[in-house]
C-alpha cells in the first residue's frame, strides 16, 4: 500500500488547481465500472469540462477494479471509524481521470456489482456503503484532506445525496453543491430506524428534510440541501415536476423553482466514432454509408438472423424492465414481424422479460435474436449494423442509445418522453418537407402506439432517399459534451460567483 501522505505534503503539480475546481462525487465512473448510463456521463464529463477550464476530480467507491486502477495513489486522508470500519482515501490517475476511491474493504472490497450480490439482491448494508461516500465526499469539501478545497460539489443521483446532507449539517462556509438526477426513480430509501447509524441529525427527518413517507431518502437529501439541482434533459426537468412524473417528489422539485435546470447529456464522440470504431466489423461515415452493409450483415449472424439486406433490422439495446417499455415490445412483436422487420435484443433486467424474448427468438428463428447481458462490443455493432435502434420507455431522464444512434447513422424510432423528445426530430410532413428530420417519435407507449411507429418506420425504410436523408441528418448532429459541457461550465461560475 502507498505510505501515508502528512497534511500539507500533498504534491498538486500533478492536478493543477485551475479557476474552478469541481469535486465530482459518483458511485459508477466508465471505464472502471459501469452498470448504466451514469458511468458514462461520469467518465466522459470531466474531459469536456477541462476543455472549459474546470478541472473535476471524481470520488466513488473503492471497488476492487478501481483499486487495481490506482496502483501509484496517494494517500490524502483516513478515517478510524467510517460507519463500522477503517477507511482512506486514495487519490491517482486512471483512464485519463483524476480519481479519489473510498478505499474501504468493509463496504467495497466484495463480489457482485455496485448495487446488488451475486443473487441480484440488493446489499443490506446499502444505506451505509453510500452514506460512507458522502461522508467522504464532505471531508473533502470541509478541507479535511491533503487536496485542495473544491470550488463546488457536483453531487451523481441518489447514491451520493447524503452528501449535502452533511455538509449543511456542519453549517460553516462550504463549497457550493449541485446534485444532478439521473432517474429520479431510484431514491435510495432505507428505514427510519437507520437515521442514528448514519450521522444524520434528527432534526432533518422532517417533510421539509430528507424524510420521505417515513422513510431516509438520499434522494431527497440531494434535492433539498443542494444550492443547484440539474437533471440530463430540459424534459425531464419538466416531467418530474409534475405529480405523473415527480415519483412522489414533483413539490420539492416545484419549491425549489429556478434552483432546476434541465442539461442534455452528451456521448464520448471519441468512443462513439463510426469512424474510428474498432469494435465494429466495418468504419464508416455519413459519406460511406453503403459499408454499413457489411455491419448489418455481421449483426446478424452474430444474432442468428437471416442475413438479408432488405429487412428492416430493429436493435434494441436496453435495461429489460417495465420503464423501458419492453412489455410492449413483446406485445407489437407480431406487427413489426408483419412489416418483414427483424429484431436484434442485446439487454438484462427482469427474469420474466428475459425470458419472453428468449422464448420470442426460439420461436421465430431468423427473424428475432436475443442477447442477454450487456456487451460494449455488440453495443457497438448494434449501433453500426441496426438499421433503426428502437427506444420504447414510458419515461426517460435523457438515454444515451438514441444519441449513439444518431452518431452511427441508427434511425432512432422513440417514445416522446423526456431525452428521446427532446434529442431527436420526429419525421413528420413539415419535417420531412424542410429536410431535417432525425427519426420517428410516438406516444402513447402501447401495442397500438408501437404498432403505427413500425409502420411509419417500414413505410420511410422503402423509400430508400428518405431514409438516408434522416441518417446523415443525425450523423450532421453534435451530439458530443461540447454543448452540455458549456452550460455545466456557466452554471458552475455562476454558484462560485455568488459564493464569494
Amino acid at each position: 500500500p502507498p505510505p501515508p501522505l502528512a497534511e500539507g505534503t500533498f504534491k498538486t503539480s500533478r492536478f493543477k488547481a485551475p479557476r474552478v475546481n469541481v469535486l465530482a462525487v459518483a458511485s459508477e465512473v466508465f471505464p472502471l465500472v459501469k452498470t448504466g448510463g451514469l458511468a458514462d456521463v461520469t467518465g466522459a464529463l470531466p474531459g469536456a469540462l477541462a476543455a472549459e477550464g474546470i478541472a473535476t476530480a471524481t470520488l466513488m467507491p473503492g471497488y476492487p477494479s478501481v483499486l487495481v486502477a490506482l496502483p501509484d495513489a496517494a494517500v490524502i486522508a483516513e478515517f478510524s471509524d467510517l460507519f463500522g470500519g477503517s477507511a482512506r482515501l486514495l487519490r491517482g490517475t486512471a483512464a485519463g481521470l483524476d480519481i479519489i476511491a473510498l478505499d474501504a474493504p468493509h463496504f467495497f472490497a466484495r463480489p457482485g456489482t455496485p448495487y446488488l450480490d451475486r443473487h441480484g439482491v440488493d446489499w443490506p448494508d446499502n444505506a451505509e456503503r453510500f452514506a460512507a461516500l458522502g461522508w467522504a465526499a464532505a471531508a473533502i469539501a470541509a478541507g479535511e484532506t491533503a487536496m485542495t478545497t473544491p470550488d463546488i460539489v457536483h453531487l451523481h443521483d441518489w447514491q451520493a445525496g447524503l452528501a449535502a446532507a452533511y455538509l449543511h449539517a456542519r453549517g460553516a462556509v462550504r463549497p457550493r453543491v449541485v446534485f444532478t438526477i439521473h432517474n429520479l426513480a431510484f431514491q435510495g430509501n432505507f428505514a427510519a430506524e437507520k437515521l442514528g447509524a448514519l450521522r444524520v441529525p434528527s432534526y432533518f427527518f422532517t417533510v421539509a428534510g430528507l424524510e420521505f413517507y417515513g422513510a431516509v431518502s438520499f434522494m431527497k437529501a440531494g434535492l433539498v440541501y443542494a444550492d443547484r439541482i440539474t437533471t440530463v434533459s430540459p424534459g425531464y426537468a419538466d416531467e418530474i415536476r409534475t405529480p405523473e412524473g415527480g415519483m412522489g417528489l414533483d413539490g420539492v422539485l416545484r419549491a425549489r423553482g429556478g434552483d432546476v435546470v434541465g442539461i442534455l447529456n452528451g456521448i464520448d464522440t471519441d468512443v462513439w466514432n463510426p469512424e474510428t470504431d474498432a469494435l465494429i466489423a466495418a468504419p464508416f461515415g455519413a459519406a460511406r454509408l453503403g459499408r454499413r452493409g457489411v455491419n448489418k450483415a455481421a449483426l446478424q449472424r452474430r444474432f442468428g438472423l437471416a442475413v438479408d439486406e432488405d429487412a428492416p433490422l430493429i436493435g434494441i439495446v436496453s435495461r429489460l424492465t417495465w420503464q423501458k417499455g419492453v412489455d410492449v415490445v413483446l406485445e407489437a412483436l407480431p406487427d413489426l414481424l408483419a412489416a418483414g422487420g427483424q429484431l436484434a435484443l442485446l439487454g438484462s433486467g427482469e427474469a420474466q422479460f428475459a425470458d419472453a424474448f428468449t422464448a420470442a427468438a426460439a420461436g421465430n428463428p431468423g427473424r428475432v435474436g436475443c442477447m442477454l447481458g450487456y456487451d460494449e462490443h455488440v453495443a457497438h455493432l448494434m449501433q453500426a449494423g441496426a438499421d433503426a435502434v428502437l427506444v420504447p420507455s414510458r419515461f426517460e431522464p435523457c438515454g444515451l442509445t438514441q444519441l449513439c444512434a444518431l452518431r452511427y447513422g441508427a434511425v432512432p424510432v422513440v417514445s416522446h418522453v423526456g431525452g428521446l423528445a427532446d434529442s431527436v426530430i420526429d419525421a413528420n410532413e413539415a419535417a420531412l418537407a424542410r429536410g431535417v428530420a432525425t427519426g420517428v417519435q410516438f406516444t402513447p407507449v402501447t401495442r397500438a402506439g408501437l404498432g403505427r411507429a413500425i409502420q411509419r418506420t417500414a413505410h420511410l425504410w422503402r423509400d430508400r432517399p428518405a431514409w438516408k436523408r434522416m441518417q446523415r441528418n443525425g450523423m450532421a448532429m453534435d451530439v458530443s459534451w461540447r454543448a452540455p459541457a458549456a452550460k455545466y461550465a456557466a452554471l458552475f461560475r455562476a454558484c462560485v460567483g455568488e459564493s464569494r
